[in-house]
């Protein structure tokens, strides 16, 4: 069963089942699902809980060890493992499918996990897990999503804010997701519930985005003047290498212009995505713009993308930040 974090309550509230994997790049998301499941199963009377950490030498053998034994003052018992690498290798592997393949009744197993890649999707061993317990996703909320979590969030304290402040904080906590949760807790120790006032807000919150160049390739790819100039100033002033910078958003121009390219020869543009394996979170994008851009307009791209390459490199004079703004808003809607 896959669910999303945030469905996560509603079906805590349903039963628990005996397997939870809770996997995903949202720090407080995933932080925030397991410390539910724990609550659930103390709730449950699930009074003792032991805690293992699969990093290298890890003893797979404990895993099963631990599931066959009981204290002499429980019944039922939590076996929080976490496997920082998201990868546990042969012998892991091996082993978590035969732990899923006779779990005990009377014991609750969370398993913690990172953001998992494809290749780890399709292992033997992500199947064994799928098929017999629940998928938790705690993925980072994306920026178009972020004003409505920030309200439900705020909801969650009684207050209320209007589009405009909402936005404003989206824009302050950007790819930020704990800091976000931190200026919201505080905007419930400094103002009591009801509406808050724009100017509150302004006054209270703290720019606290973390700039990325995934995301400023994201701002490119939609189109969206604004944030693209918001996170390059931001990459600028956090001195982000520009070759890392170029180099994120040339990938997703030549992408874009192999997607063309291909439709243009009559491929269809759901298989040439996947023929071209561009990323599962990044095909909405891609597909976006390959509709709403020609190839002659990426082409352009491309040969100004080159040209700032050679400025980057020393070959050739201008302003290495001010082109990166010319190429970015060449996407502008």
């Amino acid at each position: 069963m896959q669910i999303s974090s945030e469905d996560l309550p509603r079906h805590l509230a349903s039963g628990l089942k005996p397997l939870y994997v809770v996997h995903g790049d949202a720090l407080l998301l995933a932080i925030e699902a397991a410390d539910s499941i724990r609550a659930a199963a103390r709730a449950a009377g699930y009074s003792e809980r032991e805690t293992f950490i699969a990093e290298q030498y890890f003893k797979w053998g404990e895993l099963r060890s631990s599931a066959q034994s009981m204290s002499l003052f429980a019944e039922r018992k939590v076996i929080d493992l976490r496997i920082p690498s998201g990868k546990p290798g042969v012998e892991g592997g091996q082993a978590l499918q035969d732990y899923v393949a006779d779990m005990s009744p009377d014991v609750l197993t969370l398993i913690s996990l990172p953001k998992l890649d494809w290749t780890v999707q399709k292992s033997q061993w992500y199947a064994a897990l799928d098929k017999q317990g629940v998928m938790v996703s705690a993925e980072d909320v994306p920026r178009n999503a972020l004003p409505r979590w920030i309200a439900g969030r705020l909801g969650r304290q009684g207050q209320t804010a209007d589009s405009t402040t909402l936005e404003f904080l989206a824009d302050r906590c950007e790819g930020n997701l704990l800091a976000a949760y931190q200026e919201i807790r505080k905007l419930a120790l400094l103002f009591p519930e009801g509406e808050l006032a724009f100017d509150q807000v302004k006054d209270a919150v703290m720019d606290v985005a973390r700039y990325d160049i995934f995301k400023l390739s994201e701002a490119m790819l939609n189109g969206n003047a604004e944030r693209y100039v918001r996170i390059l100033d931001g990459l600028r002033a956090e001195g982000t290498a520009t070759v890392l910078v170029l180099w994120a958003i040339s990938e997703d121009i030549r992408t874009l212009g192999k997607v063309l390219q291909a439709t243009q020869r009559g491929g269809n543009l759901g298989n040439v995505l996947r023929d071209l394996r561009v990323r599962r979170d990044k095909q909405g994008l891609i597909e976006q713009a390959a509709r709403r851009l020609k190839l002659a307009h990426i082409e352009r791209a491309m040969q100004q993308a080159a040209r700032l390459d050679k400025t980057i490199k020393g070959l050739r004079a201008g302003d290495v930040w001010d082109e990166l703004l010319q190429l970015g808003l060449r996407f502008a809607r």
